[in-house]
């Protein structure tokens, strides 16, 4: 069954996968959405902090 994103968690459940196969660059952009589209700016914080590196989101 394909993986949906709908929620936050979805994104940092793939983010962690995404880890655990050893792509730490897909992994810190799906943290990144996460953090995105999560409202609370500690919790954003706290999942950017799980998955550290530089922002691989484009500008624009």
């Amino acid at each position: 069954m394909p993986q949906t994103f709908n929620t936050p968690a979805d994104y940092v459940d793939a983010a962690r996968e995404m880890a655990d196969a050893g792509r730490p660059a897909l992994a810190r952009l799906l943290a990144e959405e996460a953090a995105d589209r999560t409202p609370d700016p500690n919790a954003s914080a706290r999942i950017l902090a799980e998955f550290p590196g530089h922002s691989l989101q484009r500008e624009g």
